[in-house]
C-alpha cells in the first residue's frame, strides 16, 4: 500500500495509509511511507484501530504488523507482541511491556469511512 495522500493539521501530517478493508480483523498490514514502513492494526474486540513502527528493536526485523495483538493488565493495555521473539510492545505509548529496555514509536490514527489516516508529526 504506497499512494498515500496528505492532509495537514496544525502539527500532525494526516497520510492515507489505505482502506480499512486491507487490515485484517484483529490483526495488522504494514504501509509505506516514504522511507518508513508502519505497521497499521486493527483491533476489532476493542473497536480501536493503532499505528507503530513495523520495525521490531529486539532484532532489527520490519515484523510487527505480523504481531499478534491483544491487551494484558488490568487496565487492559493494548499490547502487540513481535512474532518471532514475543517481546511485547504497548500499542498506546510504544513502552516494551516484556521488561526489556526498548520502545517503539506509536503514531495517532484516524478513521474516516472507510479510509485509514496515520498521524505524521511535523518535524519543523
Amino acid at each position: 500500500m504506497n499512494n498515500m495522500e496528505i492532509e495537514l493539521t496544525s502539527d500532525i501530517k494526516w497520510v492515507l495509509a489505505c482502506n480499512a478493508s486491507d487490515v485484517p480483523e484483529n490483526g495488522g498490514a504494514c504501509v509505506k511511507h516514504e522511507d518508513e514502513q508502519i505497521a497499521v492494526f486493527n483491533f476489532t474486540r476493542k473497536n480501536e484501530w493503532f499505528a507503530t513502527q513495523n520495525l521490531c528493536p529486539h532484532k532489527q526485523q520490519m515484523v510487527l504488523s505480523r504481531g499478534m495483538i491483544g491487551s494484558t493488565g488490568e487496565n487492559c493495555e493494548p499490547k502487540v507482541a513481535c512474532p518471532f521473539h514475543k517481546k511485547t510492545f504497548s500499542l498506546h505509548s510504544g513502552e516494551c511491556l516484556s521488561g526489556d529496555d526498548f520502545s517503539i514509536k506509536t503514531y495517532p490514527v484516524k478513521l474516516i469511512g472507510e479510509k485509514v489516516y496515520i498521524g505524521i508529526r511535523s518535524t519543523t
